[in-house]
């Protein structure tokens, strides 16, 4: 099989961003387990949140950031992402990507849930992703090789420098390829696909952070997991994303009988960080009441949103009724596999950005729209990185010995819809200790880490998937367990306030053990071992 210099796994907004800003000199792979559209950020309506209005400024974006995000935060890497912000859009507006603008030709900037300003740039209204993601995918030069349709199920190891020098690949048929580089980027996305109700692309299931924890990876954070506000709510199903800037235009959270839900608790209403919107929603819907969007302020509402409303036609909603039924859904992950500044994790030879690192930028609660503003600035400061890298080194002999390890053909898996609802229902919203040890011990039933230990080449794309699932469900559970207190996102009905002692206090994971790490000691020693 072909050398490269650079495998790059997913196709996001982070793994095109890195793709298009490495050196043309170098050979480059970009595979994705499905279609290269077939990412979150493409699906991403809501925007990128840039200080770069009149009356804005980085400090004021930090500052939202922080507050979203409950203080638990790298404070270093938010600083650094929100200064990046405005070079970051100019830069996509110089390369020929149009924002969406206001009648005086300036940007038209929206406001979006805990932000103090309107400071989010938009294309096509509501299809930001999708307009960015083909915009960079027209930028990627002749030098990078893209693979479809293949799911990677292991990271090749050397037996002794431990580096990560390639990866094992399964295509459409069950066929088994291996590719070598020197440089292994994981930018697989978040988690979503793991719950029932969910904002992702159902692809999206946590292959990345599985398959770098087999390899002795860290992962750390992961119990925080933001459930968005509003999804469309049909027939007990979830079925799309309510972009949160129509809010910022003002729609409102009712009941049936169109009183206000979130008048009376928090300061910014409807506006609120997500988590409180989210858990307020969980909590009517508990009740038996259901949740609607009022949408009958909005002049226009089809031209600001043809996403969203394409996605209610499709189901039958009527835009002129004026409410659109919601409920919440899984949408990101903080959490992640643990990197250093630049996205180099625990494992020599192996990187992480985008969704599917904890960078630390999001803190315990993503701010609205700073996701694809990180995926942008992480996969730029990494291409940076490994095209000095990989101008003063060679490409180094890869190919090693990869005899089979012993197959277990007898092992048994979970039905994945059954996975999503038990997920869903006791690692989802609202969160307590009888719940998660009920799910933690139905997951030990379906034991991952011994089955990924042996060989997977036998074994079919779909069992592999469902043992990524299991391992990353079980990575959910257990620090959401350990958490004993709420914090953002993560809310313990049985540990209902925060607790001063765990504030700087992150769970990391390997299969070392789990190490309860205070945070100033976090980002460093991913660095020792880098």
């Amino acid at each position: 099989m072909k050398t490269y210099r650079c495998i790059i796994v997913g196709s996001g907004i982070a793994a095109l961003q890195l793709a298009t800003h490495l050196s043309t000199r170098f050979p480059v792979l970009l595979i994705t387990k499905s279609s290269l559209r077939s990412s979150n950020s493409y699906r991403a309506q809501g925007g990128i949140a840039a200080a770069i209005g009149g009356n804005d400024a980085p400090s004021l974006h930090y500052e939202d950031t922080i507050h979203a995000g409950c203080d638990f935060h790298n404070e270093k890497e938010v600083r650094d992402l929100v200064e990046k912000g405005p070079s970051l859009i100019n830069e996509l507006t110089q390369s020929g990507l149009r924002f969406d603008e206001n009648p005086t030709g300036q940007f038209s900037l929206g406001m979006e849930g805990a932000h103090s300003q309107n400071r989010i740039v938009h294309c096509g209204g509501d299809a930001t992703g999708k307009h960015v993601i083909d915009h960079l995918m027209t930028t990627l030069s002749s030098h990078i090789d893209v693979l479809e349709n293949r799911l990677v199920y292991e990271l090749v190891i050397h037996p002794l420098t431990k580096k990560c020098i390639g990866v094992k690949v399964k295509d459409n048929f069950g066929n088994n390829e291996v590719y070598w580089s020197d440089h292994v980027v994981l930018a697989t996305g978040g988690v979503g696909g793991l719950y029932s109700f969910t904002s992702n692309d159902p692809s999206i299931t946590g292959d990345g952070i599985a398959l770098a924890y087999q390899v002795g990876a860290e992962i750390v954070d992961m119990e925080f997991i933001q459930f968005h506000p509003t999804l469309l709510y049909v027939n007990g199903q979830t079925a799309g994303l309510i972009s949160e800037a129509v809010r910022g235009e003002g729609a409102r959270l009712v009941d049936a009988q169109g009183n206000a839900i979130m008048e009376d608790v928090h300061p910014l209403g409807d506006l609120a960080p997500r988590h409180i919107v989210a858990g307020e929603i969980f909590r009517k819907k508990s009740m038996g009441r259901d949740v609607y969007l009022d949408i009958s302020m909005i002049n226009a509402f089809e031209e600001k949103f043809p996403t969203i409303t394409a996605i209610c036609q499709a189901q039958a909603i009527s835009i002129e009724d004026g409410k659109i039924p919601v409920a919440p859904g899984c949408h990101f992950l903080m959490g992640g596999i643990a990197v250093d500044t630049v996205g180099r994790t625990s494992v020599e030879g192996l990187y992480a950005i985008g969704e599917t690192a904890a960078t630390g930028v999001h803190g315990a609660n993503r701010l609205a729209s700073n996701s694809l503003l990180e995926g942008l600035h992480y996969g730029k400061k990494l291409a940076a990185y490994l095209n000095e890298q990989m101008l003063h080194s060679q490409p180094e002999p890869m190919k090693i010995d990869l005899t089979k390890r012993t197959a277990i053909t007898n092992y048994s898996l979970p039905d994945k819809q059954q996975l999503r609802g038990k997920m869903m229902a006791y690692a989802g919203i609202i969160r307590c200790q009888s719940e998660l040890e009920q799910l933690r011990a139905w997951l030990n039933d379906y034991d991952s880490v011994r089955r990924m230990d042996c060989s997977l080449d036998e074994s079919s794309s779909e069992d592999i998937q469902l043992l990524f699932m299991v391992q990353t469900a079980k990575l959910i559970a257990h620090a959401a367990l350990l958490r004993e207190e709420s914090r953002g996102a993560h809310k313990r009905e049985d540990f209902p306030e925060e607790d001063e002692r765990l504030g700087k206090i992150h769970i990391v994971q390997s299969k070392k053990g789990i190490e309860m790490r205070e945070r100033h000691c976090e980002y460093d020693q991913v660095e020792v071992h880098a």
